[in-house]
């Protein structure tokens, strides 16, 4: 069965009546790094240090943010070749610059504290859904306060027994409840995301001003495209 097109927000006017049209959500699944904070400089200096750990040399920045997003082991072993045990070593000398310096190497994008506060005093339900470790994830939330706008936290094991995006959605919701799975949409800016939102039969948004393009977002299959903040607080409030 074909996905249909992604669709952008702030649709031109012929577009009109198609957004009037949009599925309302009561349940938002959130991505953390490239959705809801900019993590580039703590997760790429962090898997800098791994890689100097194996005497291999560091390339450009911009080369590293292919490790935003993904899951860490399965990363190693794609882009660098390292075997299942190389991976998980990897995995754990970028814990040892990551979890005192690389955690704090972050922002969060404009506009997303004012989206989550409209979203709360709209009635709507987030809930975070990372790949991120779970005792990672919310020690970022905490340190930027945003963790009073969610109601769960659902993230990866340190032990990479849950990492892949589809494992973590599934566990959000095991955890708040399958019931309504229409009513809920996962958010995100990379095609683990979209993929891991249609593994658990939900509606995906893709956004464009993480690490993902457009391209990637809408092979994977996004049910909508949010280029900015704004169009995805117009998606998510839509009536």
């Amino acid at each position: 069965m074909t996905s249909p097109a992604p669709r952008d927000m702030m649709p031109t006017h012929s577009e009109e009546s198609e957004t009037h049209a949009m599925k309302h959500y009561d349940t938002i699944f959130f991505d953390l790094d490239g959705t809801l904070t900019d993590p580039g400089l703590g997760i790429t200096n962090a898997v800098a240090y791994a890689l100097e750990k194996f005497g291999i040399p560091i390339p450009p920045r911009t080369e590293l943010y292919k490790f935003i997003g993904p899951p860490l082991a399965p990363a190693f072993q794609e882009f660098y070749g390292f075997s299942a045990a190389q991976a998980e070593q990897a995995v754990t000398f970028y814990r040892e610059y990551f979890r005192d310096r690389g955690i704090f190497e972050n922002v969060v994008y404009d506009g997303i504290d004012a989206l989550l506060a409209h979203l709360t005093a709209a009635g709507k339900t987030a809930v975070l859904a990372t790949s991120k470790p779970e005792v990672f994830a919310q020690r970022i939330l905490d340190h930027f306060h945003l963790s009073s706008y969610f109601s769960l936290v659902a993230g990866a094991t340190m032990d990479s027994s849950r990492s892949a995006k589809g494992d973590v959605i599934a566990y959000a919701l095991g955890r708040c409840g399958r019931a309504g799975q229409s009513r809920i949409v996962m958010v995100g800016d990379r095609k683990h995301d979209i993929l891991g939102a249609a593994q658990n039969g939900l509606d995906s948004i893709g956004v464009l001003y993480g690490y993902g393009d457009r391209a990637e977002l809408e092979s994977a299959g996004a049910t909508y495209i949010a280029p900015t903040v704004a169009d995805l607080e117009a998606l998510l409030l839509s009536k």
